[in-house]
């Protein structure tokens, strides 16, 4: 039997999170094969401000606490991994002192006995409690880094460059360069100003060049060795939702069943995002450039908005045509995105699950 309650995760570095309506978990595994989990129940910012429930602005809300959330699971396993590195590099510390300690009298007992060795072992420390004020602190700033990385990357880059282009190729009209112009000045009026013959077309190789920059990203990405560690972990977030969804036991064996790539993940999010911002951004026709970099930015928010609102009504029918047109994109996406896990891997990710729902209402 099929489960109405929604879940959802994220891949992070040797773990996963997974959230439900109430609450999420986070399971990291250490070098050793423990697992640790962290969980907290989510609190519902709808409760508090009306306005965020309101269609359109429920998408922008949403999307800010996704990218608090995410920033906050990622803190938390990259700690774990951290710590765990520490503690590997002093057992081998450890290890190499006790092997000098037993070679410095070589192989005579009495001259082992009589061997001036001073053996330090390291001390164990407790790992000091992050305080929640230095946590919210790095969170913020990750966002916002997170955010002006973006928007220079999928905004400010696809705009000059799909500007130039059209100047190089004729299909807007060329600036006017002085002849006491230096290379300033000359590279500022190739980008200073926007005038293309046709603005559709304009925007259209923009939102082009936008998703060709993204889908280079993922793919150069994919070939590091950590990322696609938690690419395997991402696998593994989907094969146990679709577990949960399909009213299967949690458990190793039928998540290693399912499929990889699942239809709401956030990567299908992203790719009608960019759908979106093609159309809306083609009304979009200054001729300043820097006015089309503040309007763009500006619109981001209601963009996420449409998007939210068109996946939220798309998922109400995922048997029919339109969804699996929207989604196909990012399906086609996570075969980069999502790599096979293995049984660990899986168990994990199962794990992060389970803690999460231990604190859901509609599961207690």
């Amino acid at each position: 039997m099929e489960r109405d309650l929604i879940v959802g995760g994220q891949a992070v570095m040797e773990g996963v999170m997974m959230r439900t309506p109430s609450a999420y978990a986070i399971a990291c595994r250490k070098s050793d094969g423990e697992i640790i989990t962290t969980a907290e129940r989510l609190p519902k910012w709808s409760d508090t401000y009306k306005w965020v429930g309101w269609p359109v602005l429920r998408g922008g809300a949403t999307l800010i606490q996704s990218m608090a959330l995410g920033i906050k699971a990622l803190n938390f396993s990259a700690r774990i991994y951290e710590e765990d590195l520490k503690a590997q590099e002093e057992l081998a510390k450890a290890n190499e002192m006790e092997t000098e300690a037993v070679l410095a009298g070589g192989t005579n007992a009495e001259a082992f006995l009589k061997a001036p060795v001073k053996v330090v072992m390291p001390e164990k420390k407790e790992a000091a409690k992050p305080k929640k004020v230095t946590q919210s602190a790095s969170a913020v700033g990750s966002i916002i880094f997170a955010l002006g990385f973006n928007v220079l990357l999928f905004i400010v880059a696809p705009l000059l460059l799909t500007n130039i282009a059209f100047i190089a190729a004729g299909w807007a009209e060329p600036p006017v360069i002085g002849e006491s112009f230096g290379w300033w000045a000359t590279a500022k009026a190739y980008i200073w100003e926007v005038k293309p013959h046709s603005w559709i077309a304009f925007n259209l190789i923009d939102g082009l060049v936008r998703m060709f920059f993204f889908v280079v990203m993922i793919f150069s990405m994919s070939y590091l060795k950590d990322i696609r560690r938690v690419f395997e972990y991402h696998g593994a977030e989907h094969k146990t939702v679709f577990t949960w969804e399909k009213g299967l036991d949690l458990n190793v064996g039928n998540a290693t069943t399912q499929r990889r790539q699942h239809p709401r993940c956030g990567t299908s999010f992203l790719m009608v995002v960019m759908l979106v911002a093609i159309v809306l951004f083609s009304v979009i026709k200054f001729d300043a450039m820097w006015l089309n970099l503040v309007v763009r930015i500006a619109l981001m928010p209601l963009v996420a908005g449409l998007s939210y609102e068109i996946i939220r009504y798309a998922a109400k029918k995922e048997s029919g045509a339109i969804f699996k047109l929207m989604t196909l994109p990012g399906l086609w996406l996570q075969n980069i995105t999502t790599q096979e896990p293995d049984g660990e891997q899986l168990e994990v990710a199962i794990r992060a699950l389970d803690e999460s729902l231990k604190l859901e209402p509609q599961t207690v």
